[in-house]
C-alpha cells in the first residue's frame, strides 16, 4: 500500500473524504501515477494534485477511477457531489490580495472521449470566468470617483459569478439526495425482514425530524435493522437515507451511540462509526464501505 502524504489541515472534511476514498481504490488498483494516467486520459501530475488534496477532480476523472477500481460510481459521485459543494463554498468565501486564492483550473484529459472533454472545458471556463472577474481588483487604488465606481462593479461581477457557482452546486446536491432518498424508500418497503427484537418509535410530530425504526434480527448468520440490505454501501458524513438509517441501527446493537436514528450522517454518527473501525482494527476514516459494513453485520 502506498505511503501517502498528510492532507493538508485547512481542508474541508468533505473533501477530505473524497480523497482518502480516491485513494482507497488508487491503492486497490495496484496501479502506479502513470499506468493510472494511461488508463485515466488525465496526467499522472494532475492525480498527483487530485489525491494530495490540492485541487478537486472533475466528475469525469471521478467516473474514470470507480472504473478502474471496481466500485460503484452512483456511491462514489455522491462524495464528489458533496465535495464539490464544499469546495465551491470555500471558493466564494475565501479572496486573496495577491490572487493566490483564486482555485487552480482542472487538466483537461489527455484521452479524446467527448463527455470528459466537455466537463473539462466547462470547469475551465468557469475557473477562467472568476479570475478573469477578479483580476483587476490587485494593486494599489486610485480614490477618484470612478475608480472606485469600476471597483465596486467588479467586486459585485465576483460575488455574482460565485454566488451563481455555488447555488448550482447546492441544487445538484438536492436532487441527487431527493433521488436516493426516494430509492431507499422504495427498496426498504418492498424487502421487510421480519419480528422486530428491538425498536425506536417514530416520529411524534408530522414537522419534526424523521425517524426510521430499527427491527434487528439475524439472518444467515448477519444482523439486519430492517431498512436497507447493502453490503457495500459507502456511506460518509452529510448523507442521508435508509442506509444511513440501517448503519445507525445497527451501531446502537453494538452498544455505540449514534445519536437519533434518523437516518442523517452527522457529527454522533461519525464518532460511533470511528469507535466501531477502532475496536475492529480497521482504518478510522469515519466512511463505512464494504469492511466496516461487514464489522457492522456481524
Amino acid at each position: 500500500m502506498s505511503r501517502w502524504k498528510a492532507l493538508p489541515g485547512e481542508l474541508d472534511p468533505r473533501v477530505r473524504q473524497l480523497v482518502v476514498r480516491l485513494r482507497r481504490l488508487k491503492d486497490h488498483s495496484g496501479l502506479s501515477l502513470r499506468q493510472l494516467a494511461a488508463k485515466s486520459g488525465y496526467s499522472a501530475s494532475s492525480w498527483e494534485r487530485y489525491l494530495g488534496g490540492r485541487s478537486l477532480p472533475p466528475r469525469e476523472a471521478v467516473e474514470a477511477m470507480a472504473r478502474i477500481g471496481g466500485d460503484d460510481p452512483t456511491r462514489l459521485l455522491a462524495l464528489h457531489e458533496v465535495a464539490a459543494e464544499a469546495w465551491g463554498e470555500g471558493r466564494a468565501g475565501t479572496s486573496a490580495p495577491d490572487g493566490s486564492g483564486a482555485p487552480e483550473a482542472p487538466e483537461a484529459p489527455e484521452a479524446t472521449g467527448t463527455a470528459g472533454a466537455a466537463g473539462a472545458a466547462h470547469t475551465v471556463e468557469v475557473a477562467g470566468a472568476l479570475q478573469a472577474a477578479g483580476a483587476d481588483d490587485t494593486g494599489p487604488y486610485n480614490l477618484s470617483a470612478p475608480n472606485k465606481e469600476a471597483r465596486h462593479g467588479r467586486s459585485l461581477r465576483v460575488a455574482l459569478v460565485a454566488g451563481s457557482v455555488a447555488l448550482v452546486l447546492a441544487v445538484s446536491s438536492a436532487v441527487l439526495l431527493a433521488v436516493r432518498l426516494s430509492d431507499g424508500d422504495s427498496r426498504a418497503s418492498a424487502t421487510p425482514l421480519g419480528s422486530a427484537t428491538s425498536s425506536v418509535s417514530p416520529s411524534a410530530s408530522p414537522s419534526g425530524p424523521r425517524t426510521y425504526a430499527c427491527e434487528v434480527e439475524r439472518i444467515h448468520g448477519r444482523w439486519y435493522a430492517g431498512n436497507s440490505r447493502t453490503l457495500d454501501a459507502v456511506l460518509a458524513e452529510g448523507l442521508a437515507g435508509p442506509e444511513v438509517a440501517e448503519a445507525q441501527c445497527l451501531l446502537r446493537r453494538a452498544g455505540l451511540a449514534p445519536g437519533v436514528v434518523d437516518g442523517i450522517f452527522g457529527p454522533h454518527t461519525k464518532s460511533a462509526v470511528e469507535q466501531l473501525q477502532k475496536r475492529a482494527g480497521l482504518v478510522v476514516d469515519g466512511i463505512i464501505g464494504r469492511h466496516t459494513w461487514g464489522a457492522l453485520r456481524r
